[in-house]
């Protein structure tokens, strides 16, 4: 688990996050969303320990981010997986070595170690036998899946995914959606994703978190989220007639 309290972070003397408190629990899809210029891409940064915020803690399992020494910090990192907005695969590596990347940096495993490991990695995300090929040749959504299959090949403990449906057809999201949450489920692991897709949110959003202005605004499910009196929150979600009419349908049948 990871908890944030009294998070506040300021550029210029702009601040972006007041006061934030929240929770992200181990085995949910923890989803962040708000407007753009909310805040969640830089509460997202501080959790991860990419900008420092003025005050407040960051904790791991009870371990406060903002005191940690370098060692520690890299300690740390083996523990987390990152899954870009842009897949940030390498043009120049095969899909295997994709894979096997966090395994060379992170790791002593022997090379046949590393390539078993980042094998079992692609078959789990459904790409067997796509090792030999390079990210030019796969489709949008089959890089979505290696850059998950290199997020988790370090077995993390915390997933962090950016706007994970960038760039997808809602098909293609939808299946990456369910691959996350699965693989949540599976390895018990605690990931937040940062997205706008209001699909992800109403189809996985197990624990959501809703910054508005800077300012944590609202906590729940994807099944709260339609009988939230929030109107901030409803503007955002229900923004298109489609998701107003779902809203209003479901009201009706309670």
């Amino acid at each position: 688990m990871i908890e944030v309290k009294n998070i506040t972070k300021s550029f210029d003397e702009k601040t972006i996050l007041y006061n934030v408190d929240a929770q992200f629990h181990a085995g949910k899809t923890n989803l962040i969303i708000g407007q753009s210029g909310s805040g969640k891409t830089v509460l997202m940064k501080s959790i991860v320990g990419l900008v420092k915020p003025e005050k407040g803690e960051i904790l791991y399992n009870g371990r406060d981010l903002m005191k940690m020494t370098p060692d520690q910090i890299k300690d740390l990192r083996k523990e987390i997986g990152m899954l870009f907005q842009g897949s940030a695969l390498f043009d120049y590596e095969t899909v295997l070595g994709n894979v096997m990347f966090p395994l060379v940096m992170f790791t002593e495993m022997t090379q046949a170690e590393m390539r078993d490991r980042a094998l079992f990695c692609l078959e789990r995300v459904n790409l067997k036998g796509a090792d030999r090929k390079y990210p030019s040749e796969l489709s949008g959504g089959m890089q979505k899946r290696v850059a998950i299959a290199r997020a988790i090949a370090l077995n993390p403990k915390y997933l962090f995914c950016d706007e994970p449906n960038s760039g997808l057809d809602p098909k293609t999201s939808i299946l990456i959606d369910e691959l996350l949450r699965d693989i949540t489920h599976e390895y018990q692991m605690t990931t937040i994703i940062n997205t706008h897709d209001m699909n992800s949110v109403l189809g996985i959003g197990e624990n959501i978190i809703f910054l508005n202005k800077g300012h944590k605004e609202w906590v729940g499910d994807m099944s709260q989220i339609y009988t939230s009196d929030n109107q901030a929150l409803n503007d955002f979600v229900f923004a298109t007639d489609l998701f107003q009419e779902v809203k209003n349908f479901l009201i009706s049948q309670k």
